[in-house]
C-alpha cells in the first residue's frame, strides 16, 4: 500500500506530461478565440427569433473556454442584450461541455475519436436542449424589453480593438488569464486521475460490471448521479475520465461524465432557474441526461463493432510513460504557465488592461475619475458569486452600460466593485447584478 501511495506523484507527474503539449497549444487557440469573438459579436447573432440563433448560439459555446461558473455570467449578459430564451439554454448546454483547450487535452489523454465525438455532442445538447425551449416555452419571445431597455453597449470602452497589440492581447489571455481561472480545477483533476492510476489496478472494475447495452447503462446512470451535483470544468474533467477507464469504467460512461460534470452543479441548476425560469430550467436538466444517456449507448454500442478504436482509446487512457523527455519537459512547461500566470496577472493587469474589454481579474484600469466637479462621490459595492475574470469582465460591461456611469473598477480578490459617475441609482446598479447572477450590496464605506 505504502508503495502504491508513493506512485501517485509519478502517475499525476505523467498524466501532466502527456496533456502539456496540448492544452498549451489549447490556451493559444483560446487567446486567438478572445480577441477575434468579442461579447458585442455573440450578442448580434443571437436575438432574433427561429432556430437560427440556437445553431449559432450552440455553435459558439462549442470552441470558446468557458466552464459551467463562467458560462452562467456571460449569458445572463447575451440574454440581458436581447438573446432569446432558445438562443441562450443552447449556448448554456454547449458552451460548459467543451472549449478549444479541452478538446485539445481529450486528444492527448482520451484519444482523436473522443476528442472529435465530443464537441459534436455539445453541440447537438445545445441544438436539442434550444430547440425544445422554442417548441415549449411560450414566453421564449418576451427578450430584452422586460429587463432593462439597454441596448448592447457600443462605445470605446467596450470595444474589442483595445489598445493592446493583438499579439500581446491573445498571449495575456492564452497563458495569463485563463490558466489562472482554471488552474487549481486543473491540478486537483490531475491528482485524482493521478491516484486512481496509482492506487486501482487496469480494468478492475470492468470484471464486475461485465458488458453490454445493460452494464454500459447502468454505469452511465451511476456516473451521471455522482456528477450532476459536482462542480468540475470541462479541463479538469478530462483526467478524471481517463482514470475512470483505466479501473474499467466504459469510455460511454466516461463520455456521460465529460456531458454531465460540466453542464451540471448545484449553483448552475439554481441560476437557470432563476434567470430563465422553472420550465426552461427543467428542460436543461432533461436534455444534459437525455444527451449523456444517449450519446453515451451510442458510444459504447460503436466501440464494441470496433475493436481498433476501443484499443486506441485504451493506448492514450493508460500509457502515459512511453515518451520519455518529452513527458518531463511538457509538465515542467505547463507548471511554469500555472505557476508564473497568477503573479504575472497581479503584475501587470493593471498595465496590460488600459483600454481592452477583455475580462481581466484583478483591478481594472479604468479608474474611477473621481473630482470631476459633480460633487458626487464613487460608490463602492460587494460584489458575491464572482469566480473568474469572465465574471469580473461581466460585471464591468453591466453596469458601465446603465445610466449614468462613467467607470468602474472591479478587484475580483476583494469582491470590491466601485463605480464613478454624474448620475446614478445605486438600486438599479444592485438590481443589474442580480439580474446577471451575483450578489451585490453596499460596502461600510459607501454613501448610502
Amino acid at each position: 500500500m505504502i508503495e502504491k501511495l508513493t506512485d501517485i506523484p509519478w502517475e499525476s507527474w505523467f498524466v501532466l506530461g502527456q496533456m502539456a503539449p496540448y492544452l498549451l497549444f489549447g490556451f493559444l487557440m483560446a487567446g486567438v478565440l478572445s480577441v477575434c469573438i468579442s461579447p458585442e459579436f455573440v450578442e448580434r447573432h443571437l436575438g432574433r427569433r427561429g432556430i437560427g440563433p440556437v445553431l449559432k448560439a450552440s455553435l459558439f459555446g462549442v470552441p470558446l473556454p468557458l466552464c459551467s461558473c463562467s458560462v452562467i455570467p456571460v449569458s445572463a449578459s447575451i440574454y440581458r442584450h436581447g438573446a432569446s430564451r432558445a438562443a441562450t439554454t443552447s449556448f448554456l448546454l454547449s458552451t460548459p461541455q467543451t472549449g478549444v483547450d479541452s478538446i485539445a487535452v481529450t486528444w492527448s489523454l482520451l484519444g482523436p475519436v473522443l476528442a472529435i465525438y465530443r464537441p459534436l455532442v455539445a453541440f447537438v445538447t445545445g441544438v436539442l436542449g434550444g430547440g425544445a425551449i422554442q417548441a415549449l416555452d411560450r414566453s421564449n419571445t418576451d427578450q430584452l424589453q422586460r429587463h432593462t431597455g439597454e441596448k448592447a453597449c457600443a462605445e470605446a470602452c467596450c470595444s474589442s480593438s483595445g489598445n493592446r497589440n493583438v499579439v500581446v492581447r491573445i498571449l495575456y489571455y492564452g497563458f495569463v488569464v485563463l490558466p489562472r481561472d482554471i488552474g487549481s480545477a486543473l491540478l486537483v483533476g490531475i491528482l485524482v486521475a493521478g491516484a486512481i492510476a496509482a492506487l486501482v489496478d487496469q480494468d478492475q472494475l470492468g470484471q464486475y460490471v461485465g458488458t453490454g447495452i445493460l452494464a454500459s447503462l447502468a454505469m452511465i446512470l451511476v456516473v451521471m448521479a455522482a456528477s450532476v451535483p459536482l462542480y468540475v470544468c470541462a479541463t479538469a474533467s478530462v483526467p478524471i475520465a481517463a482514470g475512470m477507464i483505466h479501473v474499467g469504467v466504459s469510455p460511454g460512461a466516461a463520455l456521460a461524465f465529460l456531458i454531465a460534470g460540466p453542464a451540471t452543479n448545484a449553483a448552475t441548476i439554481a441560476t437557470i432557474w432563476k434567470l430563465l425560469g422553472r420550465r426552461a430550467a427543467v428542460i436543461y436538466l432533461t436534455t444534459v441526461a437525455v444527451s449523456a444517456i444517449g450519446s453515451g449507448l451510442l458510444f459504447d454500442g460503436v466501440l464494441q463493432q470496433f475493436s481498433p478504436v476501443t484499443a486506441a482509446l485504451g493506448a492514450h487512457a493508460h500509457d502515459a510513460h512511453g515518451a520519455g523527455w518529452l513527458i518531463h519537459l511538457g509538465a515542467i512547461s505547463l507548471l511554469a504557465v500555472l505557476a508564473l500566470s497568477s503573479k504575472t496577472l497581479s503584475r501587470w493587469s493593471g498595465h496590460l488592461g488600459h483600454g481592452s474589454h477583455r475580462a481581466t481579474p484583478g483591478r481594472s484600469t479604468d479608474a474611477p475619475p473621481v473630482g470631476r466637479g459633480d460633487g458626487k462621490k464613487p460608490l463602492e459595492l460587494v460584489v458575491t458569486g464572482m469566480t473568474c475574470s469572465h465574471c469580473a469582465e461581466t460585471v464591468r460591461r453591466g453596469l458601465t452600460q446603465c445610466e449614468g456611469v462613467d467607470s468602474v473598477v472591479v478587484d475580483l480578490a476583494t469582491e470590491s466593485v466601485v463605480v464613478a459617475g454624474k448620475s446614478f441609482d445605486a438600486d438599479h446598479l444592485m438590481a443589474t447584478l442580480e439580474e446577471l447572477g451575483y450578489t451585490a450590496k453596499l460596502a461600510g464605506n459607501s454613501p448610502s
